[in-house]
């Protein structure tokens, strides 16, 4: 006689259980102190995606204001909520692709923290790709209907410009915005390509569309591009060199580590600084040329690393004048070695008759290996 009225207990139990949908997506975002925006993020994620079926993904480069510990705060709380924090690693490349590899999630979307990027259009980029007829959704900000209002500067805008234009022919694609930092695609197929993608330099998508054989197919959404919140800008004026980067890694990422490619090329730059003070010193003032080629190492040594700073290791980069400074240190005694070995070797090859240009460059082609080594480690690496 009583049962019926115990019956609706479990029935609300049920009804609550099914309106918790499973893990569908997983919304990556890397973050570099911007401890402000993560609670707000978290609101507008949920306001458009809904109480489940979803998680975001904080990977954060080991913040100094507290990013981290924040994030953990809330994901005390709200499961949805997950951190990576790494130690000794950064580049915003390659913590999209570690917090894309680290969800259950069968869709993984990317976008920036700082609120920027409007998660609104997350719910139709997913079933763009969910229905099969797309491989890959992003947000353009120079789509008809975007806007690109939020870069800090025309001069910005600007660069960001030229950037997609050199994308463009990269990727083969004609998309109005292959720079985009927000898009949304399988898990599995990111996977895939994961082992693929170099991680270096700031825009994934670029790397995932310029790596995928055969292309994908792209469906783009217009993005009203916001003004960032708060925080850090994890961008800087040097955003064409990511294109610079992209070639490398399509040309010769079979072949030579992008970022050692890159060390090379400024490696090779460093010659032609190197080759001019040491004409003018030897050549044009008579000195010695010994001395001559310990003057031009040291000033070869210092464009070299200001180089690398802006260009090799930018998703690493060194700022601040402190931070520049004992870098620079780091930089020239992780070099002392080769250095020696430049000059010694180069001194004596010309002291036996060689050449003084070919005796140069053998002392510098003997540094450069040590040199990358060892500055990839303890100036922008692990221990620096």
């Amino acid at each position: 006689m009583h049962m019926g009225l115990a019956d609706p207990v479990p029935a609300v139990r049920t009804a609550a259980e099914a309106a918790v949908k499973p893990l569908e997506l997983a919304v990556v975002l890397p973050t570099l102190n911007e401890k402000a925006n993560i609670a707000p993020m978290v609101a507008r994620l949920e306001q458009a995606l809904g109480p489940s079926g979803w998680e975001a993904v904080f990977v954060d480069d080991d913040s100094t204001d507290g990013t981290a510990e924040e994030a953990r705060r809330i994901g005390q709380t709200d499961p949805r909520v997950r951190v990576i924090q790494r130690i000794g690693r950064r580049g915003l490349a390659s913590a999209a692709i570690e917090g894309m590899c680290a969800t259950a999630a069968p869709y993984v979307a990317v976008m920036d923290a700082d609120h920027q990027h409007d998660p609104q259009l997350l719910l139709d980029m997913l079933e763009a790709v969910k229905s099969g007829e797309y491989d890959l959704a992003y947000a353009s900000r120079f789509a008809d209907g975007g806007s690109a209002a939020g870069l800090s500067s025309t001069r910005r805008e600007r660069g960001s410009r030229i950037a997609n234009a050199l994308a463009r022919r990269l990727t083969g694609t004609e998309l109005s915005d292959p720079m985009s930092g927000f898009f949304l695609l399988s898990a599995d197929r990111l996977r895939q390509q994961a082992a693929r993608l170099s991680g270096i330099g700031f825009k994934i998508m670029l790397d995932i569309l310029a790596t995928a054989s055969p292309p994908l197919k792209v469906k783009e959404f217009p993005l009203q591009f916001a003004r960032r919140a708060a925080g850090e800008s994890k961008l800087d004026h040097g955003v064409a060199l990511d294109f610079l980067a992209g070639l490398y890694e399509r040309w010769l990422g079979r072949f030579i580590p992008t970022r050692f490619a890159l060390f090379g090329t400024v490696g090779g730059l460093g010659v032609g600084v190197h080759m001019a003070v040491l004409s003018v010193l030897y050549l044009a003032f008579g000195s010695g040329f010994a001395l001559a080629q310990a003057v031009a190492t040291v000033v070869a040594m210092t464009f070299n690393f200001w180089l690398n700073n802006l260009l090799t290791y930018r998703d690493q980069k060194l700022a601040g004048a402190r931070d520049l400074f004992f870098g620079w240190l780091k930089f020239c005694a992780t070099c002392a070695v080769g250095t020696f070995a430049n000059v010694a070797a180069a001194t004596m090859l010309q002291a036996n008759g060689f050449a003084w240009w070919t005796a140069a460059l053998a002392g510098i082609a003997l540094a450069s290996v040590w040199n990358y080594a060892l500055s990839s480690k303890f100036v922008w690496g692990r221990f620096r």
